[in-house]
């Protein structure tokens, strides 16, 4: 081989090497690792819904569509099921579903919730709600009396708000609007007083002396145990 071919191949071979090639029409493109961020609902970090959940976490996380994310929140609710997190993923949908069951399987979730990207978004992300069912020890929200109530009850007390399902609140048939206004027959102050008696009566069934639509009525609750702190 003289001097001439010798320099006429080591171009060629340079040529090659320096132009890419181009994917063929058609050839299935690799989606990049999804770029998933998570974040804690406030008040649930790993340690409180390690000691709040209702049981261990399943095997394999139930994915499901979700609809209107307010809806569902309140939805889920009634089934003892909260919310403990919401991850995003900015990548295509399968790359995101499954990064969203490893997410799920990571932070313990009984139930995901998935929101496709609105179509208005600057940057899209597809959205995974993560549901633990929480072992609440008494399954109803509360608050002070209004005015209102004060004088309608002609004394102090709690209204109840929203009752989680399959509580002891709900299984003793405490309905959104009662009034409490004793328990084991002693008048209940106020918010920060009931909450303490629930807290002293954990683990035993208490009796709440409420008013319903007018009407004085009795309900046994048999209170879960509190966590830890």
């Amino acid at each position: 081989m003289n001097r001439h071919t010798t320099l006429l191949l080591t171009v060629l071979l340079a040529s090659c090497a320096a132009v890419p090639r181009a994917p063929s029409p058609g050839a299935t493109r690799v989606a990049p690792a999804a770029a998933a961020r998570y974040e804690t609902e406030p008040g649930r970090d790993p340690a409180v819904v390690a000691q709040l959940r209702a049981g261990p976490a399943p095997a394999t996380p139930e994915l499901v569509d979700g609809g209107n994310p307010a809806g569902d929140r309140a939805r889920l609710a009634a089934q003892g099921l909260l919310p403990i997190g919401t991850g995003y993923f900015a990548t295509d949908e399968s790359h995101a579903r499954a990064a969203a069951i490893a997410q799920a399987h990571s932070v313990g979730s009984d139930r995901v919730l998935w929101y496709a990207p609105a179509q208005d978004a600057a940057a899209p992300e597809w959205t995974a709600v993560h549901y633990v069912r929480f072992r609440l020890p008494f399954g109803a929200t509360f608050r002070d009396l209004r005015p209102a109530e004060r004088a309608e009850a002609k004394s102090g007390g709690v209204a109840i708000g929203a009752v989680v399902g399959g509580t002891p609140a709900s299984r003793a048939n405490l309905r959104k609007g009662d009034l409490v206004v004793a328990c084991d027959g002693k008048p209940v102050a106020g918010r920060g007083d009931f909450q303490a008696l629930l807290r002293r009566r954990a683990g035993h069934a208490i009796t709440l002396t409420l008013l319903r639509d007018g009407v004085r009525l009795k309900r046994v609750v048999r209170l879960g145990v509190m966590p830890e702190r």
